[in-house]
């Protein structure tokens, strides 16, 4: 529970009109229902609707367990000792639990001038360069959580604390990490960062789990994955679809298989996303109602971009019912090699960056764009078939 009311507490003073009424629970067992369809976002998952933002609250906290139980694997709570200091521009995150201690060392790249500065947590490092005025924060997610491959599951200082054999999958064992580096700034006045103002960004499997981190660490203001596809921002249903018709795109099989990114329980799932009660989209409407940018390629199969722009263009329609529709966006463009950013999305980059971030502007610009054509394949009347409610406040 301390990780549920952590998260709600820190939703609620991002976005004062959401007030949670209750903490919300799944039943210890969880029963698959097919649909071919995205799920809908705004059917709890006993059937009932979400009808006001406070329900909504309760629905995001819902949707989190679910990707939990059925995916990424159990996200730990703070423990009781985490501890760290700063040293030149290095960072150094101490944690215990119980008789079991790891540490860590983060470095900080610092913009010149006294502070406190915005900053970008970089997953396993960053094409996008940080404007002037913004820290960089590099953190080594394989130090935490390695990934090369299957062999790699239960490796790294994450489940040097809590077991080889826990549960998590790599990617929410990265977000926990995230979080502690976190904790740890929050303790030390002379950090120079401004906690109000960090953002996350990675690219591909990093991308995958910058997008994990932003969705389940609420004091992420902004959060930027680049080219991430299956496992990020594409629909694992989507993907499915493409492969069906004889694409060679990454879908939950060659995610589940061929590396520990995700739950090894997850496995069951992989031949079966139609059943599960949840897609990509909805680890999107995480996010919400914090800033979120989605950069994609529009040319890369591998990456599903009909699955990409659908997906992420679906989790809009969160946005749109939480009356922050201009807080997330999406431009997919092509004539690059990967993990590169191409001209036509900076932007982008520099318009979120600003207003999240340096608070250099307040442009509320909706930014939903794909240069391939007929949006890159998407019929969202083959995949939607919900509408989105006027909440009540």
């Amino acid at each position: 529970m301390g990780l549920v009311k952590g998260l709600l507490t820190c939703i609620v003073l991002a976005f004062p009109a959401l007030v949670a009424s209750q903490a919300c629970s799944l039943p210890a067992s969880i029963t698959l229902r097919t649909n071919a369809k995205l799920p809908d976002p705004f059917a709890f998952y006993n059937g009932s609707r979400v009808v006001s933002k406070d329900d909504w609250l309760c629905r995001r906290d819902e949707i989190g367990q679910l990707f939990q139980r059925l995916e990424l694997g159990i996200l730990e709570a703070k423990p009781p000792g985490v501890s760290g200091s700063l040293s030149g521009n290095t960072l150094t995150v101490n944690v215990t639990n119980g008789s079991k201690k790891i540490s860590f060392n983060v470095p900080i790249t610092y913009p010149s001038g006294a502070g406190p500065f915005p900053a970008i947590i970089t997953v396993g490092g960053s094409s996008i360069s940080a404007p002037s005025g913004v820290a960089v924060i590099r953190y080594n997610n394989d130090e935490i959580a390695q990934q090369i491959d299957q062999n790699s599951r239960g490796k790294g200082k994450f489940y040097d604390l809590y077991g080889s054999n826990h549960t998590a999958g790599a990617m929410i064992a990265w977000t926990w990490g995230i979080s502690r580096v976190i904790d740890v700034l929050e303790t030390l006045p002379n950090s120079k960062i401004k906690l109000s103002a960090l953002g996350v960004t990675g690219c591909s499997r990093n991308g995958k789990g910058a997008m994990i981190a932003g969705a389940f660490e609420p004091r992420i203001a902004l959060t930027i994955p680049q080219e991430s596809g299956s496992g990020g921002a594409a629909c694992w249903r989507i993907s499915q679809a493409m492969k069906d018709r004889g694409m060679q795109v990454e879908t939950a099989y060659n995610t589940a298989t061929g590396t520990a990114w995700l739950a090894k329980g997850f496995e069951q799932y992989m031949n079966r996303t139609r059943d599960l009660p949840h897609d990509h989209h909805l680890l999107a409407a995480m996010v919400a109602p914090r800033g979120l940018l989605i950069l994609e390629h529009s040319a890369i199969d591998w990456l599903g971009p009909e699955s990409t722009f659908g997906c992420m263009k679906t989790a809009t329609k969160i946005y749109s019912a939480l009356g922050v529709v201009d807080r997330m966006g999406i431009v997919q463009v092509g004539a690059h090699d990967h993990c590169q950013v191409p001209a036509s999305q900076r932007p982008a980059i520099e318009t979120f960056i600003g207003r999240f971030l340096t608070q250099s502007t307040s442009n509320a610009t909706i930014i939903v764009q794909t240069d391939k054509a007929n949006n890159a394949g998407f019929v969202e009347a083959d995949w939607v078939d919900w509408a989105v409610p006027t909440l009540t406040p």
